[in-house]
């Protein structure tokens, strides 16, 4: 058992002893409940724990879970520069809790908001666990720039239209909301400690994923971001969704890069992030519900058959072949593709839209509840601000418009153009018809 004040491994706390909690906010730079943290009189430890509610659910291969475990490295690496480390646990957060308990004496704890159910419910039975062990718990906006009740209608209501949303997130930026925290200042407020064990990934029941992760390089494609953002035969989006997700890019930086570049496009699309997050917020049955009630009328087929030809990507529709194939390889697949095997599953197959937000969950290196739920509803039709349920995408017309010369379809796809490939599952004109009339069916009812 370590003490902190007996055993000589640690520096005695100056005000006693703090706890900063490290969840999706994986940097000591520009980190808000970090910097709140350092200031507060209290000599922190910093802690991070792989959450057996979360891993047990995933495969073995999760690449998260690789990237994860890397970050914590180079976490540990940075921390032990300035004669700290990170106390990294795995297991379930409560019995973590009353084992860092029982091992230091700890005044109070510090983290960073997070929006999504599990989190809430988790961070709600950690404060009154905590306050019943005479525990401060302190949390703090970290990843997003505006939350919860900052951006509303003047009714005080939620909006549930992004471009009104957009309007007023635009108007209220400014130079203090994109201003770094100066964490960098306070290092010195780390808990002395000697060198703290690191969970292997096998310990844990996972390998090591093969998957290349992307780098935070994104400040070169600004420029033509608006330009080229739709076109997935060119690299010209930024790759940050990963960065975002578990905090290795702080989004006031990135604010701030897309405001200095006038890349406006691009700001728009973190404001997207920030409206679905405000969305689940408002609304937390939309993550596993229609947003619009009346869609969850609609009876659909749910092909296991046709869903593994969508999963595998061999549905004869090379678009949607191509962003599958992408996905399963690499993590990734690109936004514009997104959409379209989106609409695809839900109306030419008929498939419930859970079924392909689930599969994302999986796969997606980026996955953030928030913007997959809202992304599918969207394609769906039953979301907020949704695309119309009538609006069925012609994968050959999106194909025609955004990857004409194929580059995108040959790549992902080598056996497209030859007697090796698939033949369309459905024809676009039947199944086009076909949606209209179940979905009309379920919402004149």
């Amino acid at each position: 058992m370590q003490n902190n004040k007996t055993d000589g491994n640690s520096k005695p706390p100056l005000g006693g002893l703090g706890v900063f909690w490290f969840r999706r906010d994986l940097r000591l730079t520009d980190n808000a409940g970090l910097y709140h943290a350092l200031r507060s009189g209290n000599s922190i430890l910093p802690l991070f724990i792989f959450d057996k509610n979360i891993l047990d659910k995933l495969p073995q291969d999760d690449a998260r879970v690789t990237f994860i475990h890397q970050t914590i490295e180079d976490l540990k690496e940075e921390l032990r520069k300035v004669g700290s480390d990170l106390l990294v646990k795995y297991g379930k957060p409560e019995k973590v809790w009353s084992e860092v308990l029982n091992d230091y004496d700890v005044a109070a704890v510090y983290t960073n908001h997070d929006y999504e159910p599990y989190a809430r419910e988790r961070d709600d039975n950690m404060a009154e666990f905590l306050t019943s062990e005479k525990i401060e718990f302190k949390t703090f906006k970290d990843q997003v720039i505006f939350e919860k009740d900052e951006i509303l209608k003047a009714d005080k209501t939620p909006y549930t239209v992004f471009t009104p949303f957009y309007k007023q997130w635009h108007a209220k930026l400014n130079d203090f909301y994109t201003k770094a925290y100066p964490t960098k200042k306070y290092f010195k407020n780390f808990l002395e400690t000697k060198h703290l064990p690191l969970p292997s990934l096998a310990e844990m029941g996972f390998g090591k994923s093969k998957i290349d992760f992307p780098k935070i390089s994104y400040k070169s494609k600004l420029d033509d971001y608006a330009k080229e953002r739709d076109f997935p035969a060119i690299d010209g989006t930024t790759h940050i969704g990963l960065h975002l997700r578990f905090g290795t890019l702080s989004i006031r930086k990135a604010a701030k890069d897309a405001i200095d570049a006038k890349s406006n496009v691009w700001l728009s699309e973190l404001a997207w992030r920030e409206f679905y997050m405000t969305i689940l917020w408002h609304f937390p049955y939309s993550a596993s519900n229609s947003f619009k009630k009346q869609y969850d009328k609609i009876k659909w087929r749910n092909n296991e058959a046709e869903f593994k030809a969508w999963c595998t990507g061999n549905t004869g529709y090379p678009i949607v072949d191509a962003g599958m194939r992408q996905l399963n390889e690499t993590g990734w697949m690109h936004n514009r593709v997104r959409m379209v095997v989106g609409s695809f599953l839900s109306k030419h197959l008929l498939i419930d839209w859970r079924w392909g937000e689930t599969y994302f969950a999986e796969k997606l290196l980026d996955y953030e509840m928030a913007s997959n739920v809202g992304g599918w509803q969207w394609a769906a039709g039953s979301g907020n601000d949704a695309a119309p349920y009538f609006r069925v995408f012609n994968p050959e017309l999106q194909t025609k418009k955004f990857d004409p010369k194929f580059e995108y379809i040959k790549k992902w796809v080598p056996e497209f153009g030859t007697k090796k490939y698939a033949q369309p599952i459905v024809e676009h004109t039947f199944a086009r018809e076909r949606v209209l009339k179940v979905f009309k069916e379920a919402l004149s009812s």
